[in-house]
């Protein structure tokens, strides 16, 4: 999936967020999974021809495979999400998956093993990048991103916040629900 001669687009709009990235790029996964996000909620993905399956499965199997999951997003999600996640004990147990909540993250960033990521308008839901009408979705737009300069940058912009370089000085603290430093 993520091959650095990969002729499709990098551009990514509308529903082609579930196909490329959800379907293809994200489970391709070997080494290590970054995700940024401002909301996240119960999405569903299809697991089989018809059959779906919240998104934290597609996270439990990778993270089963040896895959690191970093998720970072702004607020807690709601119930149903909650119960999911309650469904995937390795999502709770494991070290491979750590989540922090960043009250100022508003950005949208997946980094795949290093060597692609995506950098665009769509949160971790089913109206922005699920499996949802195309009557019902939001309108989203995004790109895929292979340069070796670009992918350091955000790594090292991802990395700098997942270690809370900016928590000491974040005028955020007094509604953050878990400073990470």
């Amino acid at each position: 999936m993520h091959t650095p001669d990969d002729s499709l687009s990098p551009l990514i709009l509308n529903e082609a967020h579930y196909t490329r990235l959800i379907r293809e790029e994200i489970p391709a996964a070997t080494r290590f999974l970054w995700i940024a996000t401002a909301d996240l909620k119960d999405l569903h993905v299809e697991a089989t021809k018809g059959r779906f399956q919240p998104f934290l499965g597609v996270l439990a199997g990778l993270v089963r495979d040896g895959v690191e999951v970093r998720l970072v997003h702004a607020k807690e999600p709601g119930p149903r999400f909650r119960r999911d996640f309650d469904r995937y004990p390795e999502l709770i147990a494991s070290e491979q998956f750590e989540r922090v909540l960043c009250p100022r993250m508003h950005a949208k960033i997946v980094i795949i093993d290093g060597v692609v990521a995506y950098v665009g308008s769509a949160n971790l839901t089913g109206a922005g990048i699920g499996a949802k009408s195309s009557r019902r979705r939001n309108f989203e737009a995004g790109m895929l991103i292979r340069d070796r300069q670009t992918l350091d940058e955000l790594m090292d912009f991802f990395d700098r916040l997942w270690m809370g370089e900016h928590c000491p000085k974040c005028g955020r603290r007094d509604v953050c629900p878990d400073p990470i430093v």
